[in-house]
């Protein structure tokens, strides 16, 4: 059994926009949406094991068959085959229910390992293959470009809409429910402004006027808090505000890095769990044996 242990780390992501077009009779949504990275990060470590095993930080959330992890691992064995089993720790920095894509990344960052560990030799779009009943948002995180994603979200189109200005993300200590977030959200299938063009050809202090998240009308409602930290981030001095997938977690977006910092630090004081995001973000998605 080796005793090489390889770590990495998983990215959460936000929506630049999200237009929930059509509602599917299997019960997912045509949607398109913006994906870009921000740097709030879980940890993975992993190394051979006499059984397969997940640890997390968090013991609150579950480590069994739904898990998707979990069932990243599963669909490898699968469709695949794992030659030894594996201890995988995961040191949990993302919050689970604010529409970070935690659960998807985590998926995305094990199919990633795995391959490369044990020399399977996919690539990237046979990950995304095995990858289609573990989540919309996971064939994003397996490619690691932002882009606008169509569909069901599987559809990728690749464009650079990393903003080059700093990210506040802020989680509201309490989750959002993705299935009552598109069940109480009314579909519209001609939406006011073109996603694609609004984030690559306007200002991004014009996206307050033209870039939307139709599932805040759902969410705030019921978490209300989520309305009001969009509000909080105006008036902190955020040029554009926006709840993230189907939420709760909020992200601004601002001109002047000493603006963005003062309101990141004015969160944590109210005991938010916050990420502030630089400039031009590029995440880091090496995968490297430790030690």
């Amino acid at each position: 059994m080796s005793n090489e242990t390889w770590i990495a780390d998983s990215y959460a992501k936000i929506n630049l926009g999200l237009h929930v077009l059509e509602r599917l009779s299997t019960g997912y949504h045509h949607i398109e949406t913006g994906f870009c990275f921000v740097d709030w990060r879980d940890r993975f470590e992993v190394k051979q094991a006499p059984e397969m095993k997940l640890e997390l930080s968090d013991e609150e959330i579950p480590t069994d068959g739904s898990n998707l992890i979990n069932k990243a691992v599963a669909a490898l064995d699968r469709y695949v085959g794992l030659k030894h089993n594996y201890l995988i720790r995961v040191e949990k920095r993302i919050p689970t229910g604010a529409g970070l894509g935690g659960g998807s990344s985590n998926a995305a960052l094990t199919l990633r390992m795995l391959n490369k560990i044990e020399q399977m030799g996919l690539s990237d779009d046979e990950l995304i293959d095995l990858s289609r009943d573990l989540g919309a948002d996971v064939p994003f995180f397996i490619k690691g470009e932002t882009g606008i994603g169509k569909g069901i979200g599987h559809e990728i189109e690749q464009l650079d809409i990393q903003p080059h200005l700093p990210i506040l993300v802020c989680f509201p200590n309490e989750s959002s429910n993705t299935k009552e977030a598109y069940k109480y959200c009314q579909p519209d299938p001609d939406p006011d402004f073109d996603l694609k063009k609004t984030l690559t050809e306007t200002p991004v202090d014009e996206w307050r006027y033209t870039l939307f998240n139709d599932l805040e009308q759902a969410v705030f409602p019921q978490v209300h808090v989520s309305g009001n930290l969009k509000d909080q981030m105006y008036e902190f001095g955020a040029i554009y505000a926006s709840m993230t997938g189907s939420g709760s977690a909020v992200f601004g977006i601002f001109e002047q890095d000493f603006v963005a910092t003062d309101a990141y630090k004015r969160l944590l004081d109210l005991d938010f769990p916050c990420s502030l995001t630089k400039p031009g973000f590029e995440p880091d998605y090496g995968i490297y044996r430790k030690g």
